[in-house]
């Protein structure tokens, strides 16, 4: 076994620790699980034992846990208002960092993060696995190389119909359906069109007025004009078809039309030359995964990660935008 492991421990242990803990275990040639934490701590206990025999520490405190445990990379899949300073307090550590999405509820507190992490030095990467996906890996290459050309539109949905956890559901707590989930979304416009410079937002609860603790929107449009001239349509509800999350886009450039059914599968067609069959991307590469070795390899070699902290910060700023410009009902400037 490699003695130099990164000893990585996870904070929250909800719904999604478990795949988080999936891929620690995968890659355990390189990284060492060594610690749970969550405030109930049944749940940490229990995922100690299911996937490192009860021989991972089990904390309730992240305090204790970023001081105590020797952690070098720290996975984060608190909700977003569930941040009370550890992310700050594992930078100063010289903890790495994992960090699901969105960061925060607020830009300043995300800002804070931001600028602990980037004093530190430590490496973060914040939990937007869709850019890792092969066929979102392939756009990009095009993009950058300028055999897309002039990038035009990109259109993506997110159809869901569940009711999720408690907390989802209460704006105060997740932000919203196209803050929590949509951030996909918002994130991917900004990784293949750049920044914003406005967006319009309608946000509304058609589907669950019965429900008194839903107080977030179940239906959304959003579009949002890029600092380049193109433009993002994002369209998400939780009022499809029950049980099933469907997430693809659109992608339309000067010389390329690209049609995703997910970020590793996708049809590109060379518009620039309509004598070329379309380039089929076909894959399963487990997104989570790559999102991990990405981290590992930067940690390791001094390179940026593909998704920094600065990223989760910026794509929370545009759906905090899009939720401001639903609340007023005109379009918002963004800085």
């Amino acid at each position: 076994m490699n003695e130099n492991r990164l000893r990585t421990g996870i904070l929250g242990c909800g719904s999604f620790a478990p795949e988080h803990a999936r891929v620690l275990l995968e890659l355990n040639d390189q990284v060492e699980l060594s610690a749970f934490c969550d405030r109930h701590e049944d749940r940490a206990a229990a995922l100690s034992q299911q996937f490192t025999s009860g021989t991972a520490s089990v904390y309730t405190s992240p305090q204790e846990l970023i001081m105590d445990a020797g952690l070098d990379v720290l996975i984060s899949t608190l909700p977003p208002y569930g941040h009370s300073g550890e992310v700050e307090m594992a930078a100063q550590r010289g903890i790495h960092l994992l960090i699901e999405k969105p960061i925060s509820l607020s830009s300043e507190a995300a800002w804070r993060m931001v600028a602990a992490v980037e004093e530190s030095g430590v490496k973060s990467q914040v939990g937007y696995k869709f850019r890792f996906g092969t066929a979102v890996e392939a756009l990009k290459r095009m993009i950058e190389t300028g055999q897309a050309g002039r990038p035009g539109l990109f259109s993506a949905r997110y159809f869901a119909n569940a009711l999720h956890s408690p907390w989802w559901r209460v704006r105060e707590k997740s932000g919203g359906q196209l803050f929590e989930q949509g951030t996909h979304l918002l994130d991917l416009a900004r990784y293949f069109l750049g920044e914003a410079e406005a967006v319009y937002s309608r946000q509304e609860n058609l589907f669950h007025q019965n429900i008194s603790d839903y107080t977030i929107e179940d239906v959304s449009a959003t579009v949002i004009s890029f600092k380049n001239g193109s433009i993002g349509v994002i369209y998400v509800t939780n009022g499809a078809i029950p049980n099933r999350w469907i997430n693809d886009y659109r992608f339309v450039a000067q010389s390329l039309t690209a049609e995703f059914t997910d970020s590793n599968n996708a049809t590109f067609y060379l518009t620039a030359d309509p004598s070329r069959a379309p380039q089929i991307i076909s894959s399963e590469r487990d997104v989570l995964k790559e999102q991990m070795l990405d981290l590992i390899d930067a940690i390791r070699t001094g390179k940026e990660t593909r998704t920094p902290i600065r990223e989760g910060a910026l794509s929370l700023d545009l759906a905090l935008g899009a939720f401001q410009s639903s609340q007023v009902r005109s379009e918002v400037r963004l800085a």
